[in-house]
């Protein structure tokens, strides 16, 4: 059975699993047995998203800022859920 296509790379893509690796180490994905919760490598893929933020601001279109914002808010909310309820 070959394979199923991939999207093409893009920096959205590249965001997007960025904020998926987060996610996953802040114990926010379906199959938790699949990534141990570590919250320090979450806030590292955090703060590399900040960084790629602040090294890209005034050179993405309307769609990969909007993105990048979005996906900021979203980790930070979660982030700090997870820092105020560690059992979750």
């Amino acid at each position: 059975m070959p394979d199923a296509p991939t999207p093409p790379v893009s920096f959205s893509t590249f965001l997007v699993s960025l904020a998926s690796s987060a996610l996953a180490h802040l114990g926010e994905v379906s199959n938790p047995a699949a990534t141990p919760v570590d919250i320090a490598l979450a806030r590292q893929t955090m703060e590399l998203i900040d960084m790629l933020a602040e090294k890209t601001k005034g050179n993405l279109d309307e769609d990969e800022a909007s993105l990048m914002g979005a996906l900021q808010k979203e980790l930070r909310e979660r982030y700090e859920a997870r820092i105020a309820n560690p059992r979750r």
